[in-house]
């Protein structure tokens, strides 16, 4: 019996808490189910088979009647909030950005039995200061496929997916983007930038300014997509995705499964992105320094969580990696779709019960 806490929604950690689960659901894996937020939202996961919200409501169900101080415990959630734990061992996956590691973080890590990192930029940051730290990489998740359609026809088409916030380097990309291509009906870029956290004017006024408050006919901005499928529908429309630009990731889901899709992602050669993304798969983009990541809002200058900084890129070479990616955005990636069996969630799994030490 392993007992789980995980979000389920439609953000990042919610997409991977429901990969998780539907390999435990296959693998009749015994659990015991302790909800991290209010609401178990499935909504946006409509391709989702029916066994698994029965599966994770029954653990949910039957959480305090077979719930076990001697189980393992295996938490999914961030450093700050994890020093809450249910049982006597401790099994933290979570997802780190920066590059220094506060104190406080280093104390919620150490007082984990393990932690595992999605990123072996993470797990080498934190493995400097303590023994108990791992590296697991996550998996592509399956209810993403190729549509086999064709949407824009004589365009190249860009995205640009994710948060917007001063990490992902989200306004800085569309400037850019808008001072090359505005108004150029040959290229098309669209938006998927929402950001939860902030209300829907402070987003306008933000997209406004990054675009000197002009409008421009080949830019579109798609309000939050509440389904996976449609979510789908956006990747395989795209050509060229700019979202690997982030300047500091855990994994970058939306740029790693329009890779593994056989699209080309321009990628900041950085954190989490080395794991996956290479010269033959992505066109890679070479830092140019490193920046502070504070921000005022996410990243705020003094906290005990979230210090460091950022990797950052040039316009010149933004531009460079954009006339290459043009170049290849009629073939498919090839070397992007052999990620889909490179990296699997039964394989991130797997690789998670060894280091509980788990026997089904």
């Amino acid at each position: 019996m392993i007992n789980l806490s995980c979000p389920i929604n439609p953000l990042s950690f919610g997409n991977v808490s429901v990969n998780f689960l539907k390999e435990f659901s296959k693998r009749n894996t015994k659990i015991t189910y302790f909800p991290i937020g209010k609401e178990l939202d499935f909504k946006s996961f409509d391709k989702l088979d029916e066994k698994t919200p029965k599966y994770l409501t029954d653990a949910y169900n039957n959480r305090y009647e077979h719930l076990d101080q001697r189980n393992p415990s295996l938490r999914l959630w961030h450093l700050s909030g994890s020093e809450l734990r249910i049982g006597n061992k401790q099994f933290l996956y979570t997802f780190y950005e920066l590059d220094q590691p506060t104190p406080t973080e280093l104390s919620v890590a150490k007082n984990q039995t393990a932690t595992i990192f999605s990123s072996k930029h993470a797990c080498d940051l934190f493995s400097d200061s303590l023994d108990n730290c791992h590296y697991v990489p996550l998996g592509f998740d399956t209810d993403f496929f190729e549509t086999g359609k064709t949407y824009l026809k004589d365009r190249v088409h860009f995205g640009l997916m994710g948060k917007m916030e001063k990490r992902k380097h989200t306004l800085k990309i569309l400037k850019w983007w808008a001072e090359k291509f505005g108004d150029n009906t040959d290229y098309q870029l669209t938006c998927l930038i929402n950001n939860p956290f902030l209300s829907s004017e402070r987003i306008t006024t933000e997209i406004s300014k990054a675009l000197n408050y002009k409008t421009y006919k080949n830019i579109n901005f798609l309000p939050t997509l509440k389904k996976n499928s449609e979510v789908n529908e956006l990747l395989n429309s795209l050509d060229i995705d700019l979202t690997g630009l982030s300047g500091a990731e855990g994994w970058n889901l939306p740029s790693f499964n329009v890779t593994c899709l056989g699209k080309w992602s321009i990628v900041l050669n950085a954190t989490a992105h080395k794991d996956w993304a290479n010269k033959d798969n992505c066109v890679l983009v070479e830092p140019s320094g490193l920046i502070s990541s504070e921000d005022g809002i996410f990243f705020k200058k003094g906290n005990v969580f979230n210090q460091g900084n950022i990797s950052d890129f040039s316009k010149e070479a933004f531009y460079n990696a954009i006339e290459i990616a043009i170049n290849k955005h009629s073939n498919k990636n090839t070397e992007g779709i052999k990620l889909r069996s490179e990296f699997t969630y039964e394989s991130t799994i797997n690789k998670i019960l060894k280091i509980i030490n788990y026997e089904a």
